[in-house]
């Protein structure tokens, strides 16, 4: 269940992130998560909110996945989701998008000085 390895590392994106910019507390965490990816979204985020349970700095918080297309591209030119044949020549495209798992941003409450 490599889903528990990935909410670690997210959770811990968002709290060295939190830390480093004195925040009171994180509320959103934003990640893109490639269809070809091989996880689970939605035990993702169960596994995140487990392990931020009992964390005061993530009370509240919400993971957000987004989902990313699958797209490849060929050197004859061809561009889209055919991932194992070209529809064009038969080569092998390559992949180029659909295969990461980004953190692209994190909303934090900052303390006021």
């Amino acid at each position: 269940m490599h889903e528990y390895g990935i909410a670690y590392d997210i959770y811990m994106t968002a709290k060295r992130t939190a830390e480093e910019h004195q925040a009171e507390r994180v509320k959103t965490i934003h990640v893109d998560v490639g269809e070809m990816a091989m996880a689970n979204p939605e035990q993702v985020k169960f596994l995140f909110d487990a392990i931020v349970g009992n964390d005061p700095l993530f009370e509240g918080a919400d993971l957000s996945c987004h989902q990313v297309a699958r797209l490849a591209r060929c050197p004859c030119g061809y561009e889209g989701k055919e991932i194992f044949v070209c529809p064009r020549c038969g080569s092998l495209p390559d992949l180029v998008r659909g295969r990461e798992i980004v953190v692209t941003t994190i909303e934090i409450d900052l303390e006021e000085t």
